[in-house]
């Protein structure tokens, strides 16, 4: 007899992510992909349901990026038209509140990105809540094979496309990246549409995040050119080629001043360093 896949309760946690251009806040591409792993597996497993969680403070530029993942859900036969929101202060730490949050509804699978696209971003809070929860957390998804007897058969991502095959047992975390499916486009009005439940959230603050200091990240400095070739002979054509160039520099007999300004002059010219 084969086994029964049945449904399940899944829950998605969700973030506010930011455009890498134009900076401006929308729905994470990691969390949008598993929220469309999670959409995959309800249409495969009849008297399945999504819930769609989020803690953190509440502002109309979030709110805007979170109505994202509501507009993902048209004409895609579900019911998903409710985000529960854990309202929390500025600084507050989120893994309390999604672990209370979590440890009273059980669903018996949860769908997390890898990192988050803001705050601390350092891919540790799916770790946090499987020990604060005692669950099994499962990283780099590719895909759900299946759901039968409360044993979910994963397929996870391993380096240069290779795959592996799991199976856990339910309940479970699981994270997902760029090897999952691509998120599906968002619709404006059942985005428009759906409802975010605030409820308040625990407001622990996080001690750590305060101790540091936050500052827009800078551009990398550009590396200079390297000259790559195959053999000796080559390699003596291009060092010769680069020698006529006429744009190199021989300083012999100078004090370590002069020398200091004229690498500091080469690194200004090569763009690794700015004025």
């Amino acid at each position: 007899m084969r086994p029964e896949q049945q449904g399940i309760e899944m829950a998605v946690l969700v973030s506010v992510g930011r455009h890498p251009i134009t900076g401006r806040a929308r729905r994470a591409d990691q969390d949008a992909r598993g929220l469309e792993l999670a959409l995959g597996l309800e249409g495969r497993l009849p008297g399945s349901r999504i819930g769609l969680l989020h803690a953190g403070p509440r502002s109309d530029e979030s709110e805007s990026a979170l109505r994202g993942y509501l507009g993902m859900a048209a004409d895609a036969g579900t019911g998903l038209n409710t985000l529960t929101l854990l309202e929390q202060p500025e600084g507050s730490d989120a893994i309390p509140a999604l672990a209370d949050h979590l440890s009273a509804a059980m669903p018996q699978l949860v769908i997390t990105g890898t990192r988050a696209e803001l705050g601390e971003g350092s891919g540790l809070l799916p770790y946090a809540l499987a020990e604060r929860l005692g669950w099994p957390l499962v990283n780099g998804l590719a895909a759900v094979e299946k759901v039968e007897n409360g044993v979910a058969t994963l397929l996870q991502a391993l380096p240069r496309g290779q795959r592996r095959r799991l199976q856990v047992r339910l309940p479970a975390i699981i994270c997902v990246d760029a090897a999952a499916p691509a998120a599906r486009q968002s619709a404006f009005g059942p985005a428009r549409r759906g409802e975010l439940e605030a409820t308040p959230g625990a407001a622990e603050l996080d001690h750590e995040l305060a101790g540091w200091q936050v500052a827009p990240a800078l551009k990398r400095p550009k590396r200079l050119k390297i000259i790559r070739a195959a053999s000796a002979r080559d390699r003596f054509k291009a060092a010769a080629a680069k020698a006529e160039g006429g744009s190199g520099q021989v300083l012999e007999g100078v004090s370590s001043e002069q020398g200091a300004e004229a690498i500091f002059t080469l690194l200004h010219e090569e763009g690794v360093l700015r004025s």
